[in-house]
């Protein structure tokens, strides 16, 4: 790992469970990117710290958000969706990172959203599909990844927001967006 100092300081951020998920995800997107033709530095970098403040204390995300003035929206939903745009804020103002790419990246990991950029995408389809992911239906979505991204981002935006669903909690307006977004693109609005 060319960012094995920045990998260093997730130790302490996550048990070890989620540390191994973590690499797994910064692996997975080096691999992606090489082979989607993304820069495979800003894939690592983003994998990395797309789970920086996962564990943060609830009510210091609660706060960021407000104080930072992010999308308030957030707040109506669960707090697993908080992390990853305060994670980004913690990229951008304790790691330095500046490229929005990276940013935008680690912020819309949970949700997806509309116009996504290949980096974008293979952050969030690597979250999903990094090798220690172990639900019906990741072999899948595995194969779809070696084969065609925006696919392999349809079927996994879909399959976050049906697991949602059939939890019966509520899926944030950005995974719906991005879910439109990916099929209209795709042309299988009309199949």
């Amino acid at each position: 790992m060319k960012f094995e100092h920045v990998m260093e300081q997730m130790k302490d951020r996550m048990p070890e469970k989620r540390y191994i998920h973590t690499r797994g995800v910064a692996m997975t997107a080096v691999h992606l990117a090489t082979k989607y033709g993304e820069d495979p530095e800003k894939a690592e970098l983003a994998g990395i710290l797309h789970d920086s403040v996962k564990y943060a204390e609830k009510e210091w995300l609660r706060e960021k958000i407000i104080s930072e003035k992010m999308n308030p929206i957030l707040l109506d939903f669960h707090h697993e969706l908080w992390h990853a745009p305060v994670g980004s804020y913690v990229a951008k103002h304790e790691f330095h990172i500046h490229d929005e790419d990276t940013l935008n990246a680690i912020k819309f990991h949970t949700t997806g959203r509309a116009g996504m950029s290949r980096l974008e995408k293979i952050i969030y389809v690597s979250d999903m599909i990094e090798p220690s992911r172990n639900f019906p239906g990741v072999e899948l979505l595995r194969e779809k990844a070696e084969i065609d991204l925006e696919d392999a981002m349809i079927s996994c935006i879909q399959q976050s927001m049906i697991f949602l669903i059939e939890k019966k909690q509520s899926v944030f307006p950005d995974s719906f967006h991005c879910y439109n977004d990916l099929t209209q693109k795709k042309g299988k609005v009309n199949e």
